[in-house]
């Protein structure tokens, strides 16, 4: 169904046209339109409350949603609490950096804001007063219920709508405020529920609602008399007027919704009559209407509470009350919500460069450069970019697929295959050292396996290694304080990783177990603080992938004619904060950027959805798109005779495609 609307749009579409779209059944189209018109203007608003991700990661497709709706530029929510929910899953379910501003998503930031929807106040009060037909049903209302004070409630039969938690906060208020009996009559107006369930769980509900009146006529009412008069139709608008019109307390208490227009038209409504507004805190429309008597629907004593404070508040008080109401619904209607989020998505588009998102790969460019080059290099990452992160690092291991085809990519003459790694020299040996064609960098370049030998070079032989012992007692301290994280121990480096511990909580403790570091260890010794996925590691200053693509591109350049003619860099690119030092796989692509390779011939690309910008000229979505592409190269007819050295190294940030 989302297929269908892009396909439509793109048939209308013009350079320049901002596309606007609404509502949770089109969650998906932001990024179908965004992979076809990589430049458009989306916003995109929710009508519905959007849930904690305590309640939204229990789908199984929530990160298809996120990364649907991801394609706009700006994302509107009824309130805050809805834009918090949302900036939060992206953060603990797709891993990206978000705040009260919006998220950076695929090298681009995504705005998030909050636009309380308003109703045509103007039409709604040209209904309400302007048309006879409301007018003789007001006149038949008071004459059926003279000397009555009416509340009214007008909802949904469904149970985040609240009917149910209303009719027994309407007892207990009888039952505590007799002098209340045969005085006040609550009108409930209830059109059918939205869904039905396989189990008959709609059904269930109607009967429940049924009895509740029942048992609340039975005991509170009288033959001439019934306290609660439950119309279980739809309205017509000049009833829904009138009613809205003559009540003294209009009554709202929803468990759950997302804009309650309701409540907004009953304003408009009582202008003359000035009659209180009890509204649920859990409506969409809380926020904005602050002059209403807010209460907890699962409190019944409060709401019970509440409806005799209405009944007995003095004119003056609501006349003040329903005066700022009045006065933002008025002024804050659905026209100014127009403008306000047009207005809003253009300063968005302006504060912030959506061209920055690093682009798809160019396959067919690749290719051909491929096939052209008498000297080829690749460098490859492994975490992220061969395999994808996991939980337990010892548990990404490679896929046949991934080893028949680094393989078939290493075993051709003119080819130079590298992996450049975190990874130790026993993870390599044990699942790479079989394809005797492979170089093998262990440790971002601390040891090195040239291809067609077994012997390992240690690179850091005569390093002083005594800072070992600090870091390892700073990153225990923060072990035994943080659930879920773990220290890797390698030749080199140490490591400490949170993946597995809460994700906001983990980069809190991180960043100050980095902040801890650099204050001391990194002072006494010469050694970084690098920032990764979900994780902190400490090695010596010069030990780094940069170093390593330097050297690789150096050696298969010395001589005449043999500076390779293809290089391809695929890698990681995390930089956390403002405060953190540029990581590894940044600086191997500011190697290659320093080179002397003429530009056309080195692909840098980055690999995953990391949300930073990154120095690489490519991206490509995850592992998998990683192994179709070299497969890509492996397929090339022309391929046979080419030499290359490529060089992938991790997970680099993601385009907006």
């Amino acid at each position: 169904m989302n297929k269908l609307f892009a396909d439509r749009i793109i048939e209308v579409y013009k350079p320049g046209d901002i596309i606007l779209i609404h509502d949770y059944h089109l969650l998906l189209l932001p990024s179908l339109l965004r992979q076809r018109l990589p430049s458009v203007y989306i916003g995109f608003f929710l009508h519905i409350p959007f849930p904690s991700s305590e309640f939204y990661r229990c789908l199984s497709r929530r990160k298809e949603i996120l990364e649907g709706v991801l394609g706009a530029n700006m994302i509107g929510f009824q309130s805050f609490s809805y834009s918090r929910h949302f900036a939060s899953c992206c953060t603990r379910i797709l891993g990206f950096d978000s705040s009260s501003a919006g998220v950076d998503a695929y090298g681009a930031h995504v705005a998030v804001d909050v636009f309380p929807i308003g109703i045509n106040a103007a039409s709604t009060q040209q209904a309400a007063f302007k048309d006879p037909a409301v007018a003789d049903k007001i006149a038949g209302v008071r004459e059926l219920y003279a000397g009555k004070r009416i509340i009214v409630g007008r909802d949904r039969l469904d149970t985040v709508r609240g009917v149910g938690q209303k009719l027994q906060a309407f007892e207990i208020f009888l039952e505590r405020y007799p002098e209340w009996h045969d005085q006040v009559v609550l009108i409930q107006i209830t059109s059918p529920g939205s869904v039905t369930d396989d189990e008959g769980g709609d059904d269930k509900y109607v009967n429940k609602i049924s009895d509740l009146v029942s048992k609340i006529n039975g005991e509170y009412g009288s033959l001439s008399f019934s306290p609660v008069q439950h119309y279980p139709q739809y309205l017509s608008r000049e009833e829904y007027f009138a009613l809205l019109r003559i009540a003294d307390v209009g009554l709202i208490t929803s468990v759950r919704d997302g804009m309650n227009t309701t409540s907004l038209e009953y304003v408009v409504c009582q202008k003359d009559n000035h009659g209180p507004l009890i509204l649920s805190e859990f409506s969409g429309t809380a926020g904005s209407l602050g002059g209403a008597m807010h209460v907890n629907p699962w409190d019944l004593g409060g709401v019970a509470d509440s409806i005799n404070l209405a009944l007995t508040m003095s004119d003056k008080e609501k006349q003040d009350q329903h005066k700022k109401l009045y006065a933002h619904v008025v002024a804050n209607n659905v026209q100014s919500w127009t403008n306000n989020f047009l207005k809003r998505l253009l300063t968005n588009l302006s504060s912030f460069d959506q061209s920055c998102a690093t682009p798809a790969l160019d396959k067919t460019k690749l290719l051909l450069q491929y096939r052209q080059a008498k000297k080829r290099l690749f460098m490859f990452d492994y975490d992220g970019t061969l395999t994808p992160i996991v939980k337990d690092p010892q548990s990404a291991i490679p896929s046949d697929r991934v080893i028949r085809t680094l393989k078939t990519l290493a075993s051709d003459p003119t080819n130079s295959v590298w992996i450049i790694s975190g990874r130790d020299q026993a993870f390599l040996e044990e699942w790479m050292g079989h394809i005797s064609e492979l170089g093998l960098s262990a440790e971002h370049g601390s040891f090195m396996r040239h291809p067609n030998s077994e012997q390992w070079e240690n690179l850091t032989e005569t390093t002083d290694m005594s800072w070992q012992q600090e870091v390892m007692n700073v990153f225990q301290y923060y072990t035994e304080r943080t659930q879920g994280s773990f220290i890797e121990r390698k030749k080199i480096a140490l490591t400490w990783h949170y993946r597995r511990a809460d994700p906001e909580y983990g980069l809190y403790q991180a960043r100050h177990c980095q902040k801890h570091l650099e204050m001391t260890a990194a002072k006494k010794y010469d050694i970084e603080v690098m920032t990764g996925k979900a994780n902190l590691e400490v090695r010596p200053r010069f030990v780094n992938k940069g170093e390593i693509a330097k050297r690789l591109v150096k050696e298969y350049g010395d001589g005449p004619g043999k500076a390779p003619e293809f290089v391809l860099c695929l890698g990681d690119d995390f930089t956390d904060e403002g405060q953190f030092k540029t990581s590894a796989a940044k600086n191997m692509f500011r190697s290659l950027r320093a080179s002397n390779l003429p530009e056309g011939h080195v692909f840098s690309c980055t690999v995953g959805a990391s949300s930073k910008q990154t120095l690489a000229s490519w991206h490509l979505l995850e592992p998998t798109d990683v192994i179709s592409c070299i497969s890509l190269l492996n397929g090339s007819a022309d391929a046979g005779n080419v030499g290359a050295v490529a060089v992938v190294e991790g997970t680099v940030p993601d385009s907006r495609l």
